[in-house]
């Protein structure tokens, strides 16, 4: 793809800003580590929230959304929609508890719960594990989505791409390390707005195409069961026109997943980069707000254009949309975006991509270098020295993330083990907040026994009951259901953590719950009722915005009116709710 002087212009703009940015931040981030990893604890709600979503608009999210939509239509959107149930949870009934906590990670969260060898145990095994393996396996991930957008813009030799995609990396790490969390967030800020302005326009550009014309024509164009916003539920092939998934399947995403999997970036409770912004912002309000505004930005706002374009693929690249649909997105940015407007695009991939390496590297080296090197290696280092390796550590993350690129071909398998063998996990890291009978043993156990469970699920129990336990998710509700049981005879036969730890932690963080130990009470669960009022209302405003904003675009007036009503409706409900909540 030819590139002209204003695209690279836009382009060298981008970067320019973002190395800008963490220069004027450094002074602040080299304050110590609450300043490098929470940015002092002083962000507002917005910016916060705002990170949270340029966080999660990586690379390869609108190429994974055309690979959904061309294989499911519209409705294949569930598999991550249903998702909005737990982050909903998240930010209604965890995100003022993480602030609250006062700690500076995820993992440092442990021995703030638990106590003992079994806990400072558990943290070590998880510094590693979050900081440096699932951290660089996600960096692999997304250098792999970047380098399909690099083959679609430039004619180079795979190696030559790979040096591109280097330099990328360690601009990432130059940026991130220098100003910190306040360098990261505020460049995912201008990071996101280039990139919804090009994803927008890209929408724009290939609906006003001499073979499409309008939103209309699309839709005369494309087989009606595409545009469907709901699967039928039952037979997985669908007679009634409807894209059609099993029972199980959709029991697992709405009812199951949500609480019971553990997976990088949708902890059950919060956790990594979503736990890191909300105990960032300046009051517990505030981390509750960003929350709210990632859920409701991150379903409702963000999907549309992608899935305008995967859509147009149908007609503009059908060939493609069968065999391969993310060069059909790829495609329409070759074909249809004028002179400037490429650069753009590449220049909104480019945001989207370091916006996510730069969160990836700024919290996985707050692991390793807060969670390993302060708590194990050097417990006497100094705030200049911790932060010192800090940046070490995340130049080091860059550099083996991407030497690590190199060997990664297809991650999806991998990937997909990795949930199956975190079901049941997310189960205890909601209740380890609200009982406290949960110690370090229960939560050990409940790590460990999703890989034995989903193995001999997988390789047993699957083998010998046929497809019909396959198609209906078996293994996964076998491993959710033997995890929790699991965790819970744990948890009865052996000693509950000291009553020390329980009360300072109690006294920090003021959880809702069964805190008897305590509290001397039997429970305080009803004074979370407007916790309950406002998660609901949550799901359904945002699920409202979603489908009216599709509703309005197809000109379906009946259901866009009826969507426009219930958004009204559940936000009053939300309004009122979140100002009762105890904060």
């Amino acid at each position: 793809m030819e590139l002209h002087g204003i695209d690279w212009a836009i382009i060298i703009l981008l970067l320019s800003i973002s190395i800008g940015i963490s220069l004027y931040f450094k002074k602040r981030a080299s304050q110590g580590m609450e300043s490098f990893l929470l940015g002092g604890r002083k962000f507002p709600w917005y910016l916060a929230g705002i990170s949270m979503v340029a966080t999660t608009f990586a690379a390869d999210t609108p190429l994974a959304v055309t690979e959904i939509v061309a294989k499911d239509g519209i409705s294949g959107n569930w598999i991550w929609w249903a998702a909005l149930i737990g982050g909903m949870f998240t930010t209604f009934f965890f995100a003022s508890l993480w602030r609250k906590s006062g700690v500076l990670t995820e993992v440092e969260f442990i021995e703030l719960r638990y106590s003992g060898k079994y806990a400072s145990a558990l943290r070590g095994i998880k510094s590693v594990y979050l900081g440096l393996i699932m951290n660089v396996a996600v960096i692999a991930w997304v250098n792999t989505a970047m380098l399909t957008i690099l083959q679609v813009f430039f004619d180079l030799e795979t190696a030559q791409l790979w040096m591109i995609l280097f330099g990328l990396m360690l601009f990432a790490a130059l940026y991130s390390s220098l100003g910190g969390l306040w360098g990261v967030a505020v460049t995912d800020a201008v990071q996101f707005i280039f990139a919804m302005i090009a994803s927008i326009l890209l929408a724009y550009f290939v609906i006003d195409s001499p073979e499409i014309g309008s939103l209309k024509n699309l839709k005369a164009q494309i087989p009606p069961e595409t545009l469907n916003f709901f699967p039928s539920i039952g037979e997985t092939t669908a007679e009634s026109g409807l894209y059609a998934i099993s029972l199980g399947t959709f029991i697992a995403f709405v009812g199951v997943q949500w609480w019971s999997s553990w997976y990088p970036g949708a902890e059950p409770g919060g956790g990594g980069y979503v736990a890191q912004r909300m105990m960032s912002t300046k009051s517990n309000k505030d981390a509750m707000l960003s929350g709210l505004f990632f859920q409701i930005a991150h379903y409702s706002i963000r999907p549309w254009p992608w899935i305008i374009v995967a859509l147009a693929g149908f007609v503009l690249y059908p060939d493609l949309m069968e065999t391969a649909p993310r060069l059909a997105y790829a495609s329409a940015m070759k074909d249809y975006l004028p002179i400037g407007f490429k650069g753009l695009l590449l220049a909104s991939f480019l945001a989207a991509y370091l916006s996510t390496i730069s969160t990836q590297l700024n919290w996985g080296a707050g692991y390793l270098a807060n969670d390993l090197y302060k708590r194990f290696i050097k417990p006497t280092s100094t705030d200049k020295q911790q932060v010192n390796i800090t940046r070490l550590t995340t130049v080091l993350l860059a550099i083996l993330g991407s030497v690590i690129s190199l060997y990664i071909t297809d991650i999806s398998g991998v990937w997909e083990f990795v949930m199956e063998c975190g079901a049941g996990l997310g189960f205890i890291l909601i209740v380890r907040w609200y009982w406290w009978r949960i110690n370090a043993l229960t939560e050990i156990a409940a790590t460990v026994s999703p890989f034995l469970y989903y193995s001999i699920s997988k390789f047993i129990l699957e083998p010998q009951l046929g497809g019909a336990y396959a198609d209906q998710k078996g293994t996964f509700f076998f491993t959710v259901f033997m995890t929790v049981i699991t965790s819970f005879v744990v948890s009865f036969i052996t000693k509950p953590e000291s009553q020390v730890t329980l009360e300072t932690f109690y006294n920090r963080v003021k959880p809702n719950g069964y805190w008897k130990v305590v509290t001397g009470s039997k429970s305080q669960l009803g004074k979370m009722k407007y916790n309950f009022i406002a998660w609901l209302s949550g799901m359904l405003l945002t699920y409202s915005i979603l489908f009216g904003t599709g509703y309005f675009l197809f000109d379906n007036w009946n259901s866009f009116s009826i969507c426009i009503g219930v958004a009204l409706v559940t936000l009053g409900a939300l309004i009122y709710s979140t100002k009762r909540i105890e904060l």
